[in-house]
């Protein structure tokens, strides 16, 4: 058998060392694996911060729909009258600012004066969230950094005077996390976008993405504001082309799929969830479905909403049971705050953050680098679906069993068998936990508690109980 010629070597060397070079197409996109950090990561901050966080208002109640409670459109509520939701944002702007104040003169208003950015990523580090997505633009236009696309309507040249994108990236990234951004593709009173779209892409809105790209190399590029257009007029696999081929983070960015009115759940990198809706992909709750992530607020708007009260918050206990039965379905959460004009978040929406990190401090390891488990057993299906307050992950050979209430009986485990090498702990606690065989069945005997070691949600964690 002849040797290759060192020159057919080489060039063979060269194209692996380049690695895959993705088609401006969805057959081709659609093949990139979604690196590898993002299923471990689980746990992730949504920021919703622009100029909609001066007027900071929006309706509530359970008769209001849950897209009509967004503080964040604020200003598309406000010029569409004809709906029966939108007068409420018209009646409310015009009773505090005044029939003849626009929404561009809250611009200098939003001041950021207290933004602190190494606060903030202290913040998301102590909750136990492992990446942090800040809105760069949201459909109003205004981007959080110096965006040459955006003369005078960013928060360098008006307002803050700051890049805040910058800011927040470098303090997020000295914390150890991982940092991305939201970008809305459309822009709701754009004159370019409305009269003169093709403009609007080439000379906007691309160059406006790649800038945001190659100034501070996110790990995260999630889009929104698709649903105007297919992804051939945004020219989505073009650019998808691009940050996969030749940005600086070809090799470790995330992408989402909303890049056109036909991409949610078939098309791009993560699938996307929000408050449970527009998700139409099948597979939800299997081990097989294409990474996702739910994303919502801990109240009912993403962006601040003065109106809101205590019960339109999540307790912190709801997000632990919300971040748990996401992750067992195989799910990332993006959970979203929403600070203030001056730059503080709001206390309530700290103190819940902070909850959440001290739950995961004693029992992260079943959330974090776990993947869902999820098998059949005599027809009879061992998944988050099926029981609404035990659920599972898994890493490895070992399994995390997950109580959202302690079990008031002995956990029967189906399929699952005892073996020398199987050892049972109850994650934050030093009381040995028993178990024995029934049939082929697994029982975990639940050790009595007291007091003092009340949880959010409990975990056993069964070592060497699976298959590697």
């Amino acid at each position: 058998m002849k040797k290759l010629p060192a020159v057919i070597i080489l060039f063979f060397l060269v194209l692996i060392l380049k690695g895959q070079n993705y088609k401006p197409d969805w057959k081709s996109l659609d093949k990139r694996p979604v690196p590898q950090w993002f299923e471990d990561s689980k746990f992730g901050i949504f920021i919703h911060w622009g100029v909609y966080s001066v007027p900071a208002w929006g309706p509530t109640g359970d008769s209001i729909g849950v897209y009509d409670k967004y503080a964040e459109w604020y200003w598309n509520k406000l010029l569409n009258k004809d709906s029966k939701v939108n007068k409420h944002f018209v009646e409310f702007h015009e009773r505090t600012y005044g029939p003849n104040f626009r929404y561009q003169d809250f611009a200098p208003m939003f001041k950021a004066e207290l933004f602190n950015p190494d606060q903030w990523a202290e913040l998301f580090r102590e909750s136990g969230a492992r990446y942090v997505v800040l809105t760069s633009k949201h459909h109003e236009g205004f981007t959080l950094w110096p965006s040459a696309q955006s003369w005078n309507w960013n928060s360098v040249d008006i307002g803050p005077h700051r890049d805040l994108c910058g800011d927040l990236t470098n303090s997020v990234k000295r914390q150890g996390l991982h940092m991305g951004f939201y970008y809305s593709l459309y822009e709701w009173f754009n004159p370019v976008y409305r009269n003169d779209f093709n403009n609007y892409v080439d000379n906007h809105m691309i160059p406006q993405m790649k800038d945001l790209v190659n100034s501070y190399t996110p790990d995260i590029v999630w889009t929104d504001g698709e649903w105007d257009r297919p992804s051939k007029d945004w020219k989505s696999e073009e650019f998808i082309a691009w940050l996969y081929n030749e940005s600086p983070v070809k090799e470790t960015v995330v992408v989402n799929d909303r890049w056109g009115s036909e991409t949610r759940s078939k098309h791009g990198g993560i699938f996307t969830t929000e408050y449970g809706l527009v998700h139409d992909s099948e597979g939800i709750g299997t081990e097989n479905v294409r990474p996702w992530e739910e994303c919502r607020g801990i109240g009912t708007s993403f962006g601040f909403n003065r109106a809101e009260n205590l019960d339109s918050y999540s307790s912190a206990e709801e997000l632990i049971k919300l971040l748990i039965s996401t992750v067992a379905a195989g799910g990332n959460l993006l959970l979203d705050i929403g600070p203030a004009a001056d730059g503080t978040i709001p206390v309530i929406m700290q103190q819940r953050l902070m909850e959440m990190g001290n739950w995961l401090k004693n029992n992260g390891e079943a959330i974090y680098g776990t993947r869902a488990f999820i098998r059949s057993v005599n027809d009879e299906t061992i998944n988050p679906e099926t029981n609404k307050t035990i659920f599972f992950t898994k890493k490895n050979s070992d399994l995390y069993v997950i109580c959202t209430e302690w079990p008031r009986s002995n956990i029967n485990l189906k399929g699952l068998k005892n073996s020398a090498n199987t050892r049972i702990q109850l994650l934050g606690s030093a009381r040995p936990v028993n178990s024995r065989s029934s049939g082929s069945s697994l029982v975990i005997i639940p050790p009595i508690l007291n007091p003092d070691d009340y949880q959010p949600a409990y975990v056993f964690r069964l070592n060497n109980i699976l298959e590697k």
